[in-house]
């Protein structure tokens, strides 16, 4: 395997990374734009926020480690196998 090959998986495995959390981005950016055109109330904003600092930041943590936990063991797997 060559330095050009390794690159190309490198850069490919980050690639990866960036749109999986774009898409992660997107949703939550979806989820705002819902609760704009509904018109909630101030009492209705207030409990969203207070679920969204609960169950939110959980939820996008466990989807970023496993995203970047992955492409970490991918570049670790793609230098393995240059090396060996």
């Amino acid at each position: 395997m060559n330095y050009g090959l390794l690159t190309w998986l490198v850069i490919a495995a980050l690639f990866v990374a960036a749109i999986l959390t774009l898409m992660i981005f997107k949703e939550e950016e979806r989820k705002m734009k819902k609760y704009e055109e509904e018109g909630d109330t101030a009492e209705g904003e207030l409990e969203r926020s207070i679920k969204y600092e609960k169950t939110s930041l959980t939820l996008n943590i466990r989807n970023l480690t496993w995203i970047y936990v992955i492409v970490i063991i991918g570049s670790i797997v793609a230098l393995g196998v240059y090396f060996l």
